[in-house]
């Protein structure tokens, strides 16, 4: 399991369901989803995390985590990699502990992503707890 952000939980299960989205792993999707809504998410806010911009649901340290996942996540897309403004952005709202965490956990999950998609494993069996 990855490690948590110590903004708490919910940033982290929101976070990894829109890379998750981005990145098109239909397990890494279903685990997360299916974890986020046991601990509690709402089935708005899943359901409104590949649209953050627009959506009123999201705190402004969670749009940060967000963009910082999303530029992490789409390194493809840009030549610069995490811009400058989501960097600052992400630092106003976490600490260097959390910015560190925060990164690792964006890094693990591309990399659990990409295994995922390449192995071609199923989705939709998935139950909360089951690996931890």
């Amino acid at each position: 399991m990855s490690p948590d952000i110590p903004a708490g939980c919910v940033v982290g299960l929101l976070r990894r369901a829109h890379h998750l989205q981005i990145n098109g792993c239909g397990f890494c999707t279903d685990m997360h989803i299916k974890d986020a809504l046991h601990a509690g998410e709402s089935q708005q806010r899943l359901n409104l995390v590949a649209v953050w911009r627009e959506a009123k649901v999201f705190t402004e340290a969670e749009r940060a985590a967000l963009e910082l996942a999303e530029q992490g996540t789409r390194i493809a897309d840009a030549a610069d990699g995490v811009t400058d403004e989501a960097w600052a952005n992400a630092a106003k709202h976490y600490d260097d502990d959390q910015l560190v965490a925060l990164v690792a956990v964006i890094a693990l999950i591309n990399a659990y992503n990409r295994m995922n998609v390449i192995i071609r494993r199923p989705a939709g069996d998935y139950q909360p707890g089951q690996f931890g």
